[in-house]
């Protein structure tokens, strides 16, 4: 396929954003995004961000954490996410994870074989700290130097009886049978007021392309999702370093901004540490108390203890002595004004 020449990104004239084709599905043509920031001072690394489920990236101030540090970041909006989604698409939705690894294959080509990078991290957040670590233990790229998965979904949350045997069955059937069969679910749209600017967050992004309220989620993608948690909890083998960053605690009660801001009240972080084992062979896990779910949105003075563990494990695991940082990891900096995204 042609390769389509970088623009510049919705972010700001510092990102550039290129579109991959990938092959058409049953509704239509498909493509996915990649964004890049540079570093002013290259280190010759690289990080891949994956998103999570109803999101996109639009994480500047986790970009220029590695940018300042010298590599260069790219993020992926996955198919039928953010930048990658067209009129004739059902949001969000996949079938089976392994999908998305057309599109993960064709970055990390793009990452390690035309821009040259030998060493690379990937990073994922929610769904994509799942699928991050399955395309690793499967493809097990020779470039790939560490990971950092932020809240992944590593098992379901809620009700032990979604986890037992009689719903593993009735996920396969009717996802195999009704996969378009949207799921009733109650969302509050807490945790997208607690984000987003407009409504007492800190963030700026775009609400058509990540919507307070989340998306519909359809049996098929449910269970697409239920099957990749099997296989990582038959155990995976990716040899890399892999830093599994959570918040200290889970609120599934009453939900409220604060509640929201200091809480992870979408995933478990019990499951999150539970399974973190079942990556690989070298795993940290690290709670960081007060963090919400996407744990580099939270409030400032946690965001910045939750980037002192990353720069603490980085230098313990990836990086080599003497290696540049980001002007000793941001300590006792203030935050930037808040205005990261589309």
């Amino acid at each position: 396929m042609p390769l389509v020449p970088p623009q510049a990104d919705v972010l700001g004239p510092d990102y550039r954003v290129e579109t991959i084709s990938l092959p058409p599905d049953s509704e239509g043509a498909v493509v996915a995004t990649l964004v890049t920031l540079e570093p002013t001072r290259p280190n010759g690394r690289a990080v891949l961000h994956v998103h999570g489920f109803a999101d996109y990236f639009f994480h500047t101030e986790y970009a220029r954490w590695w940018a300042d540090r010298g590599y260069t970041f790219y993020a992926l909006d996955l198919r039928k996410y953010g930048r990658s989604l067209r009129e004739h698409q059902t949001p969000n939705y996949v079938g089976d994870l392994h999908e998305y690894y057309a599109e993960i294959d064709l970055a990390w080509w793009r990452i390690t074989q035309r821009d040259g990078h030998r060493e690379v991290i990937a990073s994922g957040h929610s769904t994509g700290g799942l699928t991050v670590p399955l395309w690793a233990h499967e493809r097990r790229p020779p470039e790939l130097l560490a990971m950092v998965l932020n809240s992944p979904w590593f098992d379901m949350q809620g009700s032990a009886w979604l986890r037992s045997p009689a719903a593993r069955v009735a996920i396969e059937r009717f996802g195999t049978t009704r996969p378009m069969q949207a799921i009733p679910r109650k969302i509050s749209g807490v945790y997208g007021r607690s984000l987003h600017r407009e409504h007492g967050g800190e963030w700026d992004y775009d609400l058509g392309w990540k919507p307070l309220e989340s998306r519909p989620v359809y049996v098929g993608w449910l269970r697409a999702v239920r099957r990749g948690h099997a296989m990582l909890h038959a155990g995976l083998d990716v040899a890399c370093p892999t830093l599994v960053l959570s918040s200290a605690r889970s609120h599934f009660g009453e939900q409220t901004d604060v509640t929201a801001s200091t809480h992870d009240i979408v995933l478990d972080v019990e499951q999150i540490r539970r399974w973190a084992s079942s990556v690989g062979r070298h795993v940290t896990s690290i709670a960081v108390d007060g963090a919400m779910h996407d744990v580099v949105l939270s409030r400032p003075e946690v965001r910045a203890r939750a980037y002192t563990e990353i720069a603490t494990w980085l230098r313990a695991w990836v990086e080599p002595p003497g290696a540049p940082s980001d002007e000793q990891d941001h300590e006792g900096d203030e935050p930037d004004d808040g205005d990261h995204g589309a």
